[in-house]
């Protein structure tokens, strides 16, 4: 029995054999009628035809379940018959017909498939030494039809067919009959010696050629450079292999060219069809040339370990024999994939293949021996060598069956798994996770055991999917990581021992350690699950995905993780993480994860807890930097940090308890951020201003001051309240500046934040406030100041309050603004106010010494407007003459000047309504004469004693067309609404 001699992949496996008792096999051939029967017939050098036959419909490929006792899986011996008296060289089975071509002693015989007729001999055909039949690809396009006489016709077998040895190029058919229908599948080309004749067979299509099934008729004859040793035909192409080289020849156009020469003379061409591609080998010495039927070299070589004695195909596999042995090597690659010793020390031997492509049986024979191999199916090449644990090859083969499209998308997910789930248990995490990448099949679920022990929420949802029993059950990392530490310990001793064990050597060498093991196992599951986020999957996964990530970064501290992940939206269950992450101090994540949830109450308390305890460890904030315009760095300290995330929270909510719940720590930390908390316009409902004032604690005014500005100065709230409230606040924070005298300068110098709402001078503010509304309580303000030298604010109450008198002493004489106190004066518009003025000048209050400038400038301003003699009277005997006398004489002069320019004024008036008068009049005594002969000047009809109308143009016309004509448009057309008559005498002149 043959039997493996060293294998990586089993491909083909031992299925039967047969011992013949007669001489010498030359020849094999095999054809499949059903899809679980095969007829093997064999050609010996006595010329006796055998037929075999092998049934293999109930086989276990398995070689461990393999029995070649089993009677229904044995060769069955049918019948022989003798053939001729030579060696049988070739066998070609034609099934459209039913008919067996067989070569002998120069002849072509045909025989029935099941050897019970007689042979018969085609003798009109001589020294024919090779035969290949026509292969049709699936390339139709590229088939053409043959007639009789040759050339291709498109429409094909409608020629008449002439008798074989008619004429020129004519044809003859074996029996005499002609005009036969020649089945297109059942074409061959002959070899005699340098020509090759081409020849069809006459098919069933007809009842009435019954009788002549299978005669011959000939096509075409095509001669070649040298004798032809072997060949094949695929479409229209012959590739021919002879002493000298390689031919292809055309089976339309009789031409041959030259594809390469042989180095070696005496070199034995080989030709060999790949019908699973439709491609051919084409033999030199020990390397396969893989070419198409244009006979372009496609893909690579092969490369065989010796020059094959015949060649055979498995799939994507080319079977090379040689030297009693039989090697298998893909297509594709090139490798040597399996090698099986056949029989040790025999001479030469025979190999065939299913001539229908299937690739399910290889038969190989010596000189007695017909061994028969069976290809095993892939699912169990897959699973030997998975058990091996050769993944790479597994893959490869897996990857090369996809392509070739005998396993579905379905399965080489399935076979992705597998392969992760066994490079998990063999600690190999980073390969692992690439294969359950390249699986779509995968459930995220399926890796959920390895995170968290069973029993747990998600424990229902994982498939109990062994695959194959080929890894042990699902265990935590921490479990498959030490039973794989523990069998890796168990292989170093095994191995000392002299035994060969599955463990990869990297690891014997070099034993990993179990916290970078860990380590890894973690990443690489993170890396899966963050891949699965993005896939389809039902609520149920998501949140075990993103609840067993979150688990995942905690065991590796991943902070950033953590919390980028806890703060987008994602699917965590917070009950299985709330416990874990506070006990290990995670409670930033926690925070984060809380809102993301809406649990803004509990979210909020987490970050109170770390604004109050915040030290080191986790509770800690990365150190945030940010550059202020080349300023420096701005560190937040991490209390701030925790008050501004409440902040942010804050911001949103609409619910005024637990917002004034959460206002007085945020206060603590930075008044800022309080403020910003309450004047927020992110939230949907705004808080009641009463409850938020009486909530703010009356220790940080400022709080309270910024907030009745955003109320007054945002919100337009008009409540006397609000503003007064508002007014005090900044009248005491005046008092304060004012009392200092260190406004901004104390400001920045006490504590970082405290004072960072106030950017403009306090006193700027309340002056521009006190003058802006009119909705506070000035005497309230007043009473707070009255004490104080804020003698502007005092001035604009006193102004609110009407007392005019106190505005102006304050402006004149406090303030010794000269410029205000003049236009309050003009705001008043009486002249009265520049004499009280013009008094509080020359008489101050307080001790002070008169102010004769002023008084001066005032009279220089304003003079024209007082009563000279009042102003005499109200100077001051200890004024300097000097300084008024100027004045005084100027504003006489002026005021004399004001009497006579009055005076023109009326005078030129009353010409002026002289001269409008003397118009109306002219303009009434016009002088238009009228008769009883005057006519209308519309219709012209006479006037008589009629009543008529006047137009400004001296047009006249009938009552009855002014009617009709309007007193605005005349009988001219013209509008003198829109276009008005100006005589010179209406316009005065002077």
């Amino acid at each position: 029995m043959a039997k493996p001699l060293l294998k990586s992949r089993t491909i083909l496996d031992h299925f039967t054999q047969f011992n013949t008792s007669a001489s010498s096999i030359r020849s094999l051939c095999l054809f499949s009628p059903t899809q679980f029967e095969t007829l093997i017939y064999v050609g010996t050098v006595s010329g006796n035809l055998l037929l075999l036959s092998v049934n293999h419909h109930e086989v276990n490929c398995n070689s461990s379940n393999n029995s070649s006792s089993n009677d229904n899986n044995e060769v069955k011996f049918v019948r022989h018959m003798l053939i001729s008296d030579r060696a049988v060289e070739s066998i070609h089975v034609f099934g459209e017909i039913e008919k067996l071509l067989v070569v002998s002693d120069g002849f072509i015989h045909f025989v029935d498939l099941e050897l019970l007729r007689p042979v018969k001999k085609i003798s009109a055909l001589k020294g024919v030494g090779v035969v290949a039949r026509r292969l049709r690809s699936n390339r139709s396009d590229s088939y053409s039809k043959l007639t009789v006489g040759g050339g291709g016709d498109s429409v094909g077998g409608s020629s008449f067919l002439q008798r074989l040895g008619g004429g020129a190029g004519g044809g003859r058919v074996n029996g005499g009959v002609s005009d036969l229908p020649i089945d297109d599948n059942c074409v061959f080309a002959a070899a005699v010696g340098k020509k090759m004749v081409l020849v069809g067979l006459v098919g069933r299509s007809s009842e009435n050629y019954d009788s002549v099934a299978g005669s011959l008729v000939t096509l075409k004859e095509i001669s070649c450079d040298d004798l032809v040793k072997d060949m094949v035909w695929i479409d229209d192409s012959i590739i021919v292999g002879s002493s000298s080289g390689y031919y292809l020849c055309s089976c339309v156009t009789g031409q041959c060219g030259l594809i390469f020469s042989l180095p070696d003379i005496s070199s034995t061409p080989r030709l060999k069809v790949l019908r699973k591609e439709y491609n051919v080998v084409m033999m030199v010495d020990n390397v396969g040339i893989i070419v198409n039927s244009n006979g372009q070299p496609v893909g690579g070589s092969l490369v065989f370990h010796g020059s094959p004695n015949g060649l055979g195909e498995m799939g994507s596999s080319v079977v090379a024999l040689h030297s009693g042995k039989m090697e298998l090597y893909l297509k594709k690659s090139g490798k040597c994939v399996q090698k099986i010793v056949v029989a040790d020390g025999v001479g030469q031997c025979v190999i065939a293949d299913d001539q229908d492509g299937t690739g399910k049986l290889v038969v190989v024979a010596t000189s007695s021996k017909v061994f028969c191999y069976l290809r095993v199916p892939s699912e169990e090449q897959i699973k030997d060598l998975l058990k091996k644990k050769d993944f790479k090859e597994a893959i490869t083969l897996v990857e090369e069956l996809y392509d070739d499209g005998e396993i579905t998308n379905e399965t080489l997910s399935l076979i992705h798994a597998q392969v992760g789930f066994q490079l998990m248990f063999d600690l190999h995490f980073d390969e692992a996770v690439d294969h359950f990448l390249l699986s779509e099949m995968m459930e995220p679920s399926e890796i959920f055991p390895f995170i968290m022990p069973d029993p747990n929420r998600w424990s229902l949802l994982v498939p109990r999917n062994r695959y194959w029993g080929l890894h042990p059950p699902p265990a935590t990392l921490e479990t498959v990581i030490d039973n794989g530490l523990m069998a890796i310990q168990r292989a170093i001793f095994l191995k000392k021992a002299g035994l060969e064990t599955a463990v990869d050597d990297e690891f014997l060498l070099n034993p990993p350690n179990r916290d970078d093991l860990l380590n890894s196992a973690i990443k690489n599951l993170i890396r899966y699950l963050k891949a699965s986020r993005e896939k389809d999957l039902t609520s149920s996964v998501r949140e075990g995905v993103d609840t067993l990530l979150m688990y995942l970064y905690r065991a590796l501290n991943s902070v950033n993780e953590m919390e980028k992940l806890a703060s987008s939206e994602n699917w965590c269950i917070v009950e299985e993480l709330e416990s874990i992450l506070h006990d290990s101090g995670h409670l930033r994540t926690l925070a984060f994860l809380c809102e993301s949830k809406g649990m803004s109450a509990k979210a909020l308390a987490i970050w109170r807890i770390l604004a109050r305890n915040y030290s080191s460890g986790y509770w800690k904030d990365p150190t945030l930097t940010n550059e202020n315009q080349g300023l420096g760095v701005n560190i937040m300290s991490g209390k701030e940090t925790a008050a501004t995330e409440a902040v942010r929270i804050l911001e949103k909510l609409s619910d005024q308890d637990l917002i004034l719940q959460h206002l007085g720590w945020i206060a603590d930390i930075n008044q800022v951020l309080t403020v910003q908390v309450l004047t927020s316009e992110k939230r949907s409902h705004q808080l009641s201003p009463d409850e938020v004032i009486a909530a703010i604690d009356p220790k940080k005014p400022e709080i309270l001051q910024r907030y009745l500005q955003w109320l007054i100065e945002d919100q337009g709230s008009e409540g006397p309240q609000f503003h007064t409230s508002y007014a005090l606040l900044l009248t005491r924070s005046a008092l304060e500046t004012y009392q200092t005298k260190s406004q901004l300068e104390k400001m920045s110098g006490s504590e970082p934040g405290s004072h960072l709402i106030f950017q403009n001078p306090i006193r700027e503010r309340l002056q521009v406030f006190l003058q802006s509304s009119d909705l506070y309580d000035p005497e309230d303000i007043l009473d707070l100041i009255e004490e104080s030298e804020l003698w502007l604010e005092k001035a604009i109450l006193y102004r609110k309050l009407g007392q005019e008198t106190l505005v102006l002493q304050i402006l004149a004489v406090k303030l010794e603004d000269s410029d205000a106190a003049e236009h309050y004066c003009a705001e008043i518009g009486r002249p009265d106010a520049y004499m009280q003025l013009l008094d509080i000048y020359l008489n101050p209050t307080d001790g002070k010494k008169p102010m004769f400038k002023a008084a001066v400038r005032l009279l220089h301003n304003h003079g024209e407007l007082l009563d000279p003699m009042q102003v005499l009277e109200r100077l001051s005997p200890s004024m300097p003459l000097q300084l008024a006398s100027d004045t005084i004489l100027r504003m006489l002069r002026a005021r004399h000047h004001h009497h006579y320019q009055g005076q023109v004024v009326h005078n030129l008036s009353r010409a002026v309504n002289l001269d409008a008068k003397l118009a109306r009049l002219e303009e009434r005594s016009r002088l238009v004469q009228i008769n009883d002969e005057s006519l209308c000047d519309s219709c012209h009809a006479r006037l008589g004693t009629k009543l008529f109308a006047m137009y400004p143009d001296d047009t006249i016309v009938c009552y009855k067309c002014f009617r009709r004509q309007g007193e605005s448009t005349s009988v001219t057309g013209r509008d003198f609404n829109n276009d008005p008559i100006f005589k010179p005498g209406w316009l005065v002149t002077e």
